[in-house]
C-alpha cells in the first residue's frame, strides 16, 4: 500500500495556502528556503534571468515617504544570491488597483536601501510577484503574466531593474479542469497547483489535484518537503489558532466588500428606478396636456388610470 505524504491532517483540515498567513509560514521561513528557491525558480524560469542559488529572508516592513504616511507589509520579500530582490503578494480577496498596489510595493523596495552618498547605480533590481485568488486581465487566458518595460516601437528592453509577475489561480484551476495542465513536466503548475487544493473562498478541496501531486512528490524531494511542512503546520496549534484568526479577518473582509458592492448596485437601481418615474410622470402630464383620454394614457405610460387621474388632478 502506498504510504500517504499527510500522516496528522485530513485533507479539509489543511490550510489554505492561499491565505497569506499559512503562505508565508511555509515559504517565508529560513528552515524552508529550499521550497521557496524551488517555487522562485519555477516562476521566473521564462524572465531569462539566471537560476537562483540561494535566498535570505529580509525585514518585511516598508516604510512611507514621510513619517506620518502608513506603513506597508510585505508577505515575503527575499534577496537571492545575484543580489536581486524579490518581493512575494498573495492576495485572497480583490481589493482592486492591484496594479498600482503592486508597483506601490515595488517602487518602496527598490528606493528603500538608497541612503547618504549612495549612487543610483547601487540600487539593486526588484522583482515583484503577485499571486492572486482572483482573475485580473481580461485581455489573456494565460494564468501567468510577466511584464518589463520596453521601448514603444523597437521593443528593447529599458532595464533590468523592474519586473512584475502576476499569477491567477482561478484561471489555473480552470485550466486543470479542462485537462490542460501537466504538472508532471511543468514546474510551475505543480508548485500553483499546491496552492489550489484547497479554497476556502469557494469551499473548495480538490482531491483530484491532491492525488496526483502526492504521486509526483514521491519523485519530486523538495515538494515532498513542502506536503509534509504543510501537514506539520496544520497540526500545530498554535499556528492553527493565528491561521484561523487571520482567515477570520479575510473572510470578514470580503464578506464586507461584497456588503458594500451590494449596496451600492441597490442604491443605483433605485437611483435608475427613481430617475425614470419622473420621466414616467412627464409623459403623462403632456399626454393629458394633449387632451388624450386617462385609459389611452394609462396604456401608453404603462400604469393604471388611478395613476393617471391622480397626476391629471394635481395639474
Amino acid at each position: 500500500m502506498k504510504t500517504r505524504l499527510l500522516k496528522r491532517v485530513p485533507l479539509h483540515k489543511l490550510m489554505d495556502l492561499k491565505i497569506d498567513y499559512a503562505f508565508k509560514q511555509l515559504f517565508g521561513m529560513e528552515k524552508n528556503k529550499k521550497i521557496t528557491v524551488v517555487f522562485l525558480n519555477a516562476i521566473l524560469n521564462r524572465s531569462g534571468r539566471e537560476s537562483i542559488k540561494d535566498i535570505t529572508f529580509n525585514n518585511t516592513e516598508i516604510g512611507g515617504e514621510y513619517q506620518e504616511d502608513k506603513q506597508s507589509r510585505l508577505d515575503i520579500l527575499a534577496t537571492t544570491n545575484d543580489d536581486e530582490l524579490i518581493n512575494i503578494e498573495i492576495q485572497f480577496t480583490n481589493k482592486y488597483d492591484m496594479i498600482k498596489r503592486s508597483i506601490f510595493y515595488w517602487s518602496g523596495v527598490y528606493r528603500a536601501p538608497l541612503q547618504k552618498r549612495m549612487a543610483y547605480k547601487q540600487l539593486r533590481p526588484v522583482i515583484a510577484i503577485n499571486i492572486l485568488n482572483f482573475n485580473l486581465f481580461d485581455q489573456t487566458e494565460r494564468f501567468h503574466t510577466s511584464y518589463h518595460l520596453y521601448e514603444d516601437i523597437e521593443q528593447f528592453k529599458l532595464t533590468d531593474v523592474m519586473e512584475f509577475h502576476f499569477l491567477e489561480m482561478p484561471k489555473l484551476i480552470r485550466d486543470w479542469k479542462q485537462d490542460k495542465l501537466d504538472p508532471w513536466n511543468d514546474l510551475l503548475a505543480r508548485w500553483l497547483l499546491l496552492l489550489g487544493i484547497v479554497d476556502h473562498r469557494n469551499g473548495e478541496v480538490y482531491e483530484d489535484i491532491y492525488k496526483e501531486l502526492e504521486e509526483i512528490a514521491m519523485k519530486d524531494e523538495t515538494l515532498k518537503q513542502a506536503f509534509q511542512g504543510w501537514d506539520a503546520l496544520s497540526a500545530t496549534q498554535e499556528e492553527v489558532l493565528a491561521y484561523e484568526a487571520r482567515l477570520k479577518q479575510v473572510m470578514d473582509e470580503e464578506a464586507a466588500r461584497i456588503e458594500a458592492m451590494l449596496r451600492e448596485k441597490e442604491a443605483r437601481e433605485e437611483g435608475r428606478e427613481e430617475g425614470r418615474e419622473v420621466e414616467r410622470r412627464k409623459m403623462i402630464k403632456k399626454m393629458l396636456q394633449q387632451g388624450l383620454e386617462l385609459k389611452q394614457v394609462a396604456i401608453i405610460a404603462d400604469t393604471t388610470v388611478e395613476v393617471v387621474k391622480k397626476i391629471s388632478d394635481e395639474q
